[in-house]
């Protein structure tokens, strides 16, 4: 590689002017590095979790901040063999990208262990370093450019952005055509075709030469490797869903399709159950439980979200021992809406209950196509096809927020059936459809009389999700109806299975408490709260003092204990029913009637769970919630649109009690990563920070001028652009209704108009000290409107078609971006014109280092403060830059002066 720097007719500043030609291949490298990373997040999705793949991406940026060092302590060597050095980190990219991933196959880690095996960690730690490898190779190649071509840096910084953010739209496409074992071949293509004319424009055909026979190595290499070692594509942890599947003696896969919104797999098995909530009486009370019932969907692995087959008459009953049944004991013949499809087994309850039309909303596409493919038909019964059936192909939330329909029965049955009874536990991820503005939606979206109902899974222990559902309900019962929502709501719970709430607008009537008391009783479920029920809470303060000592207390000073009902006996078979002659596939009345008189009052003993959900709502709706949930162990916050998060569920304050009992937090585990990971990137930025004072610290304390002020300025631009570009990806799932394509549209935006921005601000160079303390300011202003007025906007946006979503979303983050893309390229040019070149390089190390910090903080502040609060975040930032970049603009008093390494 000496060799072709040597032969190259080119001398060392010519990059100072690049050609077009330069400027493509640059872009084309930047787009392979941002490919790789979403290509990288796609494995661990697959094969893990999804937030792994985050922050791995979130260490990988550490690479751009090390080869910064790297090329400041060495920058007279580099100087020197620049091109050397650019060809060698160029050609590495793709073999890199390859061999670390075959490797990370080979030491794959379970996160459930994470916490109590050692070995997980380490195990975790070598995927981090394994796939730093690539992106570290492309941060060296794009630093010596910088480097090289500082003069013209604004044009060189607009290829990089714009580049990577094309490269995140084809990517984007070209999810709909690589599998995810694949998916890295698209990478390598834009690597290869990057490196290649690069090596052209310089006229290096030795070099070009060397480039296809090592690009056509590596792709060969990625799709041949793993069969011929016998090395999994992708390892998949065996406690994924799918791999449960895939273990099954009779396991077979009938459909499959990638795209965008995921890798959607469906599986048959005799083995597969899937029963949400059902009865434990089901096995009494039906002659025979159907066989075969479910085949299994899978989304990235995870799942299985139930398929029900086409039942037979005689087996319909069953719906009637599932949760989702109970708007209809009480509504004949209703007018439905069913929030989302999923796997259709809502769908088939409100079919089944008598509705006279059901209207569906599913905003996943490929789930629809899926419903609509022969296996499936097959399967269901082509359900889609059914008369009564109307099918939206949008987020069913956002619909009912703009319709003017109104309906008897709406249903929110586990719309999240996967991601709340997860077993890597719960990741940092939005549930717009569970917050206090889509519950008031639903709300106002109820005829006259009408009933929504909610049906989520309750398999925490201490209960978690489940009194955040309540108290978001009864927030938005409160807003709907200030006087009368005590009488609205009627809730049930089964242990460690799921939870109901009902609502409905006007109240319910004795009748109907009566009616849907009886159901209860009949299906051996837990009352929770009806209007009118008593509450004797003299226990109360000793189930939240139990449930905090079984967490942070010794052992010895918990008690939770069963509470028996006053009076209560229980029956001799828990699991059977309490009188023979109930019989729940009966007539409505006669059903009721007769379960109704099973053992008198008398009841089971009372669940510490359940005493303490009784309490919760008696405090939600009577008073005295914020006590109770200031003493409860765990975050019991209403969701929002600005906060929609089911996790974040321990207390900040409690952060310090969990080092020594993590153990005990394998269901928060997504939320206690992020704030390690804030640390690990705090002290990794600040070892790089300072690195380059050991190297050179005749430099930095050298009479330059504005060095403290030049390094706040680049930390406030790399803490405030990635805060923005994290915290709209999570905004945008609002109107795009899945992450990675939120992901992708946003990101190439940014980077896109982000680009031209820089492009543009050659213009203002000249007059930067005037002009760009205005862009800052309008950068603050944006992001501060952005954070108040963002959400109504892409409620509306999120009722379009799809391709006009995208368009819209596209556009709609390009005000804020292409401001943003000005101030980078206008102080690095400075930088480059006052011959501060060790500042220059120091300056770029700086901004990723915060830019990994800044990433890091955008869930904790989102879960803490609110999404809103991510854009004021980042608007101070840009506040901060203003007064800082006067540093950036002073001369430096010693411009000759070279390194010296310590």
């Amino acid at each position: 590689m000496a060799a072709v720097a040597s032969n190259s007719r080119l001398s060392i500043p010519s990059l100072e002017a690049p050609r077009p030609a330069h400027y493509l291949a640059v872009g084309l490298v930047a787009g392979a590095i941002i490919a790789l990373q979403i290509a990288v997040m796609r494995v661990f999705a697959v094969g893990s979790w999804s937030h792994f793949g985050s922050l791995v991406v979130s260490l990988a940026m550490l690479g751009f901040s090390l080869s910064s060092v790297v090329i400041f302590a060495g920058k007279g060597w580099f100087d020197r063999h620049w091109q050397g050095a650019a060809t060698a980190a160029l050609l590495l990219i793709g073999p890199l990208a390859v061999g670390s991933n075959l490797v990370a196959q080979t030491v794959p880690f379970n996160a459930i262990f994470l916490v109590s095996d050692p070995a997980q960690k380490w195990r975790l730690l070598a995927n981090f370093l394994l796939y730093l490898l690539p992106f570290l190779a492309g941060a060296f190649f794009l630093g010596i450019v910088f480097l090289k071509s500082r003069m013209a840096f604004g044009r060189v910084y607009f290829a990089d952005l714009t580049g990577s953010g094309l490269a995140g739209l084809a990517v984007l496409v070209s999810l709909y055509l690589f599998a995810p074992e694949t998916i890295i071949v698209v990478p390598l293509l834009l690597w290869a075709a990057g490196s290649l004319l690069w090596f052209v424009a310089f006229g290096a055909w030795k070099s070009v030469v060397a480039g296809v026979v090592v690009a056509a190595l590596s792709i060969s290499g990625y799709l041949m490797l793993p069969s011929l070692l016998g090395i999994p594509d992708i390892a998949v942890s065996q406690y994924k869903g799918v791999a449960y599947a895939r273990n099954f003696p009779d396991g077979k896969r009938i459909y499959r399709s990638v795209s965008p919104f995921g890798d959607l797999q469906v599986y048959a098995s005799s083995y597969m159950h899937f029963a949400p909530g059902l009865s434990d009486n089901a096995a009494f009370g039906m002659p025979e439980v159907p066989a075969n019932t479910y085949v299994g969907m899978y989304r990235d692995g995870d799942g299985p979200e139930g398929i029900m087959r086409n039942l037979a008459p005689a087996e319909l009953v069953y719906f009637r021992y599932l949760p989702m049944h109970y708007p209809y004991v009480i509504k004949d013949k209703p007018k439905t809406f069913v929030v989302q499809f999923g796997g259709g087994i809502s769908t088939q309850a409100a079919l089944n209950a008598g509705s006279t039309s059901v209207t569906v909303a599913e905003s996943n596409p490929m789930t629809l196509r899926a419903f609509r493919d022969p296996v499936l038909k097959d399967v269901t019964g082509d359900i889609l096809a059914e008369p009564r059936l109307k099918v939206i192909d949008y987020d069913g939330r956002l619909f009912l927020a703009n319709t003017a329909e109104r309906y008897d029965v709406i249903d929110l049955s586990l719309a999240d059936s996967v991601g709340l009874s997860n077993p890597g536990g719960f990741a940092i991820s939005e549930k717009y459809a569970y917050t206090r503005e889509a519950m008031l939606s639903y709300m106002h979206a109820l005829a006259d009389g009408g009933v929504l109902s909610i049906t989520l899974w309750n398999k925490e222990e201490p209960p978690k999700s489940v009194l955040k559902l309540y108290s978001t309900v009864a927030e938005a019962a409160r807003t709907f109806d200030s006087q009368g929502a005590a009488n609205d709501i009627f809730a049930v719970s089964s242990y460690l299975s799921t939870t109901t709430v009902l609502f409905k607008r006007g109240g319910f009537t004795e009748a109907e408490i009566k009616t849907l008391r009886d159901y209860t009783k009949s299906m051996s479920w837990e009352e929770v709260y009806y209007p009118g029920m008593t509450y004797d809470g003299s226990g109360a303060q000793k189930v939240l003092d139990d449930y905090r000592a079984s967490i942070f207390g010794s052992g010895q000073d918990a008690t939770l204990t069963q509470q028996p009902a006053a009076g209560a006996t229980a029956p001799a078979d828990p699991t059977a029913p309490a009188n023979p002659d109930c019989d729940p596939t009966a007539p409505a009345d006669p059903t009721l009637d007769a379960c109704a008189g099973a053992g008198g009052d008398a009841g089971p003993q009372v669940l510490p769970a359940t005493e303490l959900q009784r309490m919760s709502w008696h405090a939600l709706l009577t008073g005295g919630w914020e006590k109770l949930a200031g003493d409860y162990v765990f975050d019991t916050r209403a969701l929002s649109n600005d906060q929609p998060y089911f996790a974040a569920y321990v207390k900040v304050a409690d952060l310090p009690r969990t080092l020594d009992r993590l153990d005990l937090f394998q269901d928060d585990w997504g939320y206690l990563l992020i704030w390690a990971t804030l640390g690990i990137a705090c002290i990794t930025a600040a070892s790089l920070v300072l690195l380059p004072v050991i190297f050179g610290w005749r430099i930095v304390f050298s009479r330059s001028r504005g060095k403290l002020g030049t390094i706040l300025y680049f930390a406030c631009l790399g803490l405030g652009y990635i805060m923005v570009e994290v915290g709209l990806i999570s905004r945008f799932t609002v109107a795009l209704a899945n992450p990675t394509v939120s992901a992708s549209v946003l990101i190439s935006s940014m980077l896109v108009f982000s680009g031209l921005g820089s492009l543009f601000a050659e213009r203002i160079f000249d007059r930067a000290r005037t002009l760009l303390p205005i862009v800052l300011l309008a950068v603050c202003g944006l992001l501060l409107a952005y954070g108040f007025y963002l959400s109504p906007v892409l409620d509306r946006i999120g009722a379009y078609p799809y391709a006009v979503r995208l368009l819209l979303c596209f556009l709609l983050v390009s005000p804020p971006a292409f401001l943003m893309g000005m101030p980078m390229a206008t102080a690095m040019t400075w930088l480059a014109r006052l011959g501060k070149e060790h500042l220059f390089v120091w300056a770029w190390g700086i901004n990723g280092c915060f830019s990994v910090i800044g990433s890091a903080a955008v869930p904790i502040v989102a879960t803490s403060f609110g999404l809103s609060a991510v854009l004021q975040w980042a608007a101070i930032a840009y506040l901060i830059a203003i007064p800082a970049f006067f540093a950036v603009l002073l001369p430096s008093k010693a411009p000759s002066v070279r390194l010296v390494a310590a």
